[in-house]
């Protein structure tokens, strides 16, 4: 494969119809037919040694031209095609976002799916991933775990309530949170300097460790209860992220001790709870299909998370307020901030507040947004709109809003494209 620095805009490329040919996909395993749409897969090879896996889908009506970034790994969405509970055919996705779309799939940071670093090192932090990010306009929101939090602070605090009037906290827990973590009108469950509200604040053991599926509430849990972590075959296997109260001591301690023992362990898996990455792991993996997407042979097996990046992340930004006001100032970009209203991971609250906290114009006020489902015209969330922005929940729907609600996220993704009103 030819090495390509590819700095200059990936997009304006693929807009173009100028994508390298050798990236071309031609073939690719499990389907009964190949698409007619046309989908290339390669890396951006960056000077710093860096190669970042790239898979660009483009629309089913060649005339589209807006492009879509999704920054992360290739499971976090629903893609055109659907790897099915087989891990070896493909289904394609009736509600397919290139359906309207060119569809960019970036899995970044490197050490994440295929990206990898010729140094094999992946320790990383925010301003590393955002420099060795190619320089591309973005269109539109991106969906990862790791990236997903507005603000940490915001997050926190606003999963506590999210989890009470849920019915997870009990009457008494509550009480006891409202005594140690609140004074005058408002609470601070992100970094109290109380130790009493340190203590009570073990929503985490609710939320995270008792089984319940922390990306759809109400969903079950796939493979069971999970334990926090296990060794099996020799292998660690860590289910908590430890991305959440973040400032508390016992995740410190907690992240502390995942360091600890991942040291001691030649084989460390990282499998986020209540998810099944099987099928997406034997189809991504096998030989036929790694040779169809060009995949470098120095790659790591595809895994649906990093073990290495995610224990040796540094947060550098507690919050992007700043990146979004300088954005929304430029007066010549659109955001749409949109969570599922039942995902505890990035819960809708949070984002809510963050978005309020911008303090932009508003131009429409909340209300609900309608599509048409199979069933007629459904509710599908509700929606407030500012200058330039807007928030949206989807009712009824996880942290994998296309993969939950896929007609209601088709509905959004087409109306933010064609700006046409919610």
């Amino acid at each position: 494969m030819t090495e390509r620095h590819l700095l200059p805009p990936l997009i304006c490329l693929l807009q173009s119809g100028a994508a390298p040919a050798e990236d071309e996909i031609t073939f690719l395993p499990g389907l009964q037919k190949q698409p007619s749409f046309k989908q290339y897969s390669g890396y951006l090879n960056l000077p710093d040694g860096k190669h970042l896996h790239y898979w660009s889908v483009g629309p089913v009506i060649p005339t589209v031209s807006p492009v879509e970034l999704i920054r992360c790994a290739l499971s976090d969405i629903r893609p055109p095609l659907q790897i099915q509970d087989d891990g070896v055919t493909l289904q394609y996705n009736p509600y397919s976002w290139n359906k309207i779309a060119n569809m960019l799939y970036l899995e970044s940071p490197v050490g994440v799916g295929f990206s990898y670093s010729d140094d094999k090192k992946y320790a990383t932090n925010d301003s590393e991933v955002s420099d060795s990010s190619p320089r591309l306009v973005v269109v539109g929101c991106q969906v990862c775990q790791m990236f997903c939090v507005c603000s940490y602070e915001l997050n926190d605090n606003s999963l506590v309530y999210f989890a009470y009037y849920h019915g997870l906290l009990g009457s008494k827990l509550w009480a006891d949170l409202q005594m140690f973590c609140c004074s005058s009108g408002k609470c601070d469950f992100y970094n109290s300097k109380n130790p009493n509200c340190t203590e009570s604040v073990n929503v985490t053991e609710i939320v995270y460790s008792s089984g319940l599926n922390i990306y759809n509430l109400y969903a079950p849990c796939a493979g069971g209860v999970p334990h926090r972590l296990s060794v099996e075959s020799g292998q660690l296997v860590i289910r908590d992220l430890g991305n959440n109260f973040i400032n508390h001591q016992w995740t410190r301690q907690w992240n502390q001790k995942l360091l600890g023992l991942a040291s001691l362990h030649l084989s460390v898996r990282l499998d986020p709870p209540c998810t099944n990455s099987t099928p997406s792991s034997l189809y991504l993996n096998n030989q036929y299909v790694r040779k169809a997407l060009h995949i470098s042979p120095d790659a790591l097996d595809w895994a649906v998370c990093s073990s290495e990046v995610n224990l040796n992340y540094g947060r550098l930004y507690m919050d992007v307020k700043k990146q979004y006001l300088k954005l929304l100032s430029a007066l010549k970009y659109r955001i749409l901030v949109y969570n599922g209203d039942v995902d505890m991971a990035c819960n809708f609250m949070g984002d809510e507040w963050f978005v309020e906290s911008l303090q932009q114009q508003v131009t429409v006020q909340r209300r609900p947004w309608i599509y048409e489902g199979q069933d007629g015209r459904q509710i599908g969330g509700f929606v407030k709109e500012f200058s330039n922005l807007a928030f949206l929940t989807v009712k009824g729907s996880g942290h994998m809003v296309p993969s939950d609600k896929p007609v209601a996220a088709f509905a959004m993704f087409t109306r933010f494209i064609k700006k046409q009103p919610y």
